[in-house]
């Protein structure tokens, strides 16, 4: 099995509706498998999954993660799978046709611990946020700080044994938990102070169809966005590994150059519910 591809979901029974079409229709010259996790979900999510599951020609697994958390979702996701590259994306994103043979030449042409891809906009009519149109490849030298919104968890992926090494998704941190986001760049960071290069390439692609065009909600969601960015931070300068790579990017990126005095609140908040927890 060349690629696992992970799907985590909780009460999405009507969107999956949407979803599900697009990943019947991912075609790949290189094995893979498509897995499910519903995590804890209480409306007919797992009766929609099981009848995807026993209808499509694909080999597709369904698991059950009663945690609630993104981050138990994606580690009960990622260790049920068997594909030498674990890729994840959400249950609300709609991958590309093309997106795992694009996602296995990424991963084929250099020795890379991790990959990120594109995420647009499916409907026009969404707000612009939750996105990474850039069009250009990113390269990320082992040992780096890993900017924040750089690469989405809902279009990035690891080679198996990166993640057997640097262990599982932080469940104190992402969607579910009360710092809101922030377990995607985390694994990243972890896993280029482990000393693995990664890359930012356009080439996978997936669409997110999010449904955000209240401004309230994205005021939420950029809030909670701040929250998960300030406990990233606190979390990387209280680990001795990667302490010194980010405390002057840290510190001036944000803290020093902040001129957003809510945004700065927000991410000191994140930053110290991290540290209480």
């Amino acid at each position: 099995m060349e690629i696992s591809l992970v799907v985590c979901t909780r009460n999405r029974a009507t969107q999956l509706a949407d979803a599900l079409p697009h990943f019947a229709g991912l075609q790949s010259a290189a094995p893979w498998e498509l897995i499910f996790v519903d995590n804890g979900s209480t409306d007919t999510t797992p009766e929609v999954l099981a009848a995807f599951a026993s209808s499509s020609p694909l080999k597709v697994t369904v698991i059950s993660e009663p945690k609630a958390g993104l981050s138990a979702a994606r580690n009960a996701g990622w260790r049920h799978a068997s594909g030498k590259v674990i890729a994840f994306t959400d249950d609300d994103c709609y991958p590309a046709p093309d997106y795992l043979d694009r996602l296995h030449e990424c991963f084929a042409e250099t020795d890379l611990g991790f990959v990120g891809g594109r995420v647009l906009l499916y409907d026009k009519d969404d707000y612009p946020i939750t996105i990474q149109p850039l069009e250009q490849r990113m390269d990320i030298a082992p040992r780096s700080f890993v900017t924040p919104g750089l690469i989405h968890g809902a279009n990035f992926a690891f080679r198996l044994d990166v993640l057997k090494r640097v262990g599982d998704f932080d469940e104190k941190m992402g969607p579910g938990t009360p710092l809101h986001c922030g377990e995607d760049v985390d694994m990243l960071a972890r896993v280029s102070a482990a000393g693995y290069a990664g890359a930012y390439d356009p080439r996978p692609l997936a669409y997110h169809h999010h449904r955000r065009r209240n401004p309230d909600d994205i005021e939420r969601l950029r809030a909670g966005y701040d929250i998960g960015r300030g406990a990233y931070y606190a979390k990387s300068l209280l680990e001795r590994n990667r302490r010194w790579i980010f405390l002057w990017p840290v510190l001036h990126c944000t803290w020093i150059n902040r001129r957003n005095f809510a945004r700065l609140r927000h991410e000191f908040r994140g930053a110290w519910l991290y540290v209480l927890k």
